[in-house]
């Protein structure tokens, strides 16, 4: 095949290469900021909006917290994160609800399968089907619940963007930016969405790694990293990537979606035209590389088979200018 021609002012963020052949493209953004909050990376449009989905959770968490939701450990976690629905996340998300005596009934996130397959499996056996606590929204959506009714704000319709808990979260989330939020959507488990660009993403999941210890977003930061399996689950890898790097905060959201901060400060925020999301976390972290940062011990994830008759036979590789 010829040489690629990018959509207008994207960039090659990957290659889909199998048997020595170029067989897909991923197009689209990144960025990477040094703890200074410069951007050192600059790859396709990182001024222009996109929407976050669950890379954004970390800041609804904050918001949460900061309006009085008893959060705090594998609480926050799992309000920040999209958890794989096993039945310790569960149990957390029936606990946080009944405290505030709720049940899952008020849960407004979309009944689901959970993402773990051998649970998925034991529940179809079991003879049980979708529920909202399997969502992997509803730590999130639990959280949610438990600051509207300490703050005496109505529960039934915790989800409008008029509601005071949405509006604390739109300020909370343009506050981390540093930029005003662009457009407003419904993301997938029905909960507001406020559209940034990639960059103020990527500032914002800085803010929460560089803030001062014992702050509500070094709070959320801190829950994240020491209980990972909460933000995402078995064998997730946004769990397993935090685990291999220490110190690390990582998000990925729908849509090609993913943002990752170190310990040092350094971020980046990635988002794939497409919205698939099978390179972004080889992406995130080549652009981290980029940057001189040290992310060995994450050489897993930077490898991505593509499989022919379940053995490998080819490769995703970054694009070129961030291998460069």
């Amino acid at each position: 095949m010829g040489p690629h021609v990018p959509p207008p002012d994207l960039a090659v963020l990957a290659e889909v290469i199998r048997s020595d052949f170029v067989e897909s493209v991923h197009y689209g953004s990144a960025v990477g900021l040094d703890p200074s909050g410069r951007a050192e990376v600059t790859l396709g449009r990182p001024e222009s909006p996109v929407l976050p989905r669950s890379s954004g959770k970390p800041f609804q968490a904050l918001a949460c917290l900061e309006a009085g939701a008893p959060l705090a450990g594998p609480r926050l976690a799992i309000a920040a994160g999209s958890h794989t629905g096993e039945d310790f996340h569960v149990r957390l998300v029936r606990d946080l609800l009944a405290e505030h005596g709720l049940d899952a009934g008020a849960l407004r996130c979309p009944p689901s399968w959970p993402e773990d397959r051998p649970t998925m499996e034991r529940l179809i056996r079991e003879g049980s089907g979708e529920s909202r606590e399997r969502m992997n929204c509803s730590g999130k959506h639990a959280a949610m619940l438990a600051a509207a009714a300490v703050s005496a704000w109505p529960v039934d319709s915790y989800l409008s963007p008029d509601h005071p808990l949405q509006r604390r979260v739109r300020a909370v989330t343009e506050d981390l930016a540093g930029e005003q939020a662009t457009h407003v959507a419904v993301d997938g488990c029905g909960a507001p969405l406020f559209g940034l660009s990639l960059t103020g993403l990527a500032r914002a999941v800085r803010s929460l790694v560089l803030a001062a210890p014992g702050s509500a977003p070094r709070l959320v930061a801190d829950a994240m990293r020491e209980h990972p399996e909460y933000v995402g689950g078995t064998g997730h890898q946004n769990t397993d990537l935090m685990r291999a790097l220490p110190g690390s905060v990582v998000k990925g959201g729908a849509e090609g979606v993913l943002v990752a901060a170190l310990a040092s400060g350094h971020a980046a925020a990635v988002k794939v035209i497409d919205g698939s999301p099978r390179a972004t976390t080889a992406i995130a972290l080549a652009v981290l590389r980029r940057m001189g940062c040290d992310v060995s011990g994450a050489e897993a994830f930077e490898q991505v088979p593509v499989l022919g008759g379940g053995a490998p036979v080819g490769r995703i590789v970054v694009g070129g200018s961030l291998t460069a």
